[in-house]
């Protein structure tokens, strides 16, 4: 029988997981839909910033999603949809590098808005991408939690 401890465990990392599918799910439509119309219309698709920080999101979705379902599976079932040898480390390592990646991201965007709002002022389009980047913040927190957690799996695996 698996102790109450471990389970709860996973569910409390299976939320986090669903958080990081949300939020990133979110980020980038946020930033997708970021385009003004008119004369002075802009697009997401202009700013290579932006570009980039979408294209993380949209990574980071996939990857969380796959994570969520297979925990999903694994609190029903208590197995794996894929059970290598190695799942553990892959699992750490794609949470670190994932994370480094977003807070990567997030942040040349976030310098791109500020440059944007220094010599132009605010308007509609800064502000979908402000909150575009807000979200990937709060998605980096989530996948750095997941780190954590991926990080005791790893380390507790043959004890």
């Amino acid at each position: 029988m698996v102790p109450k401890r471990e389970v709860m465990a996973k569910k409390v990392a299976f939320c986090f997981r669903l958080s990081e599918v949300v939020l990133c799910l979110i980020s980038f439509s946020v930033m997708a839909a970021d385009k003004t119309r008119g004369w002075s219309g802009d697009s997401f698709d202009r700013y290579k910033e932006y570009r980039y920080c979408l294209s993380v999101n949209v990574i980071a979705f996939v990857y969380a999603a796959f994570q969520a379902g297979d925990l999903a599976y694994q609190v029903v079932t208590g197995r794996r949809i894929i059970n290598h040898h190695l799942r553990y480390h892959f699992d750490f390592f794609m949470d670190q590098v994932l994370a480094y990646l977003l807070i990567s991201a997030a942040s040349s965007a976030a310098t791109r808005v500020d440059d944007w709002q220094s010599n132009w002022g605010k308007d509609e389009f800064t502000e979908m991408a402000s909150a575009s980047i807000a979200l990937a913040f709060l998605a980096f927190v989530a996948f750095a939690i997941s780190s954590l957690f991926s990080g005791y799996n790893l380390c507790t695996l043959f004890s």
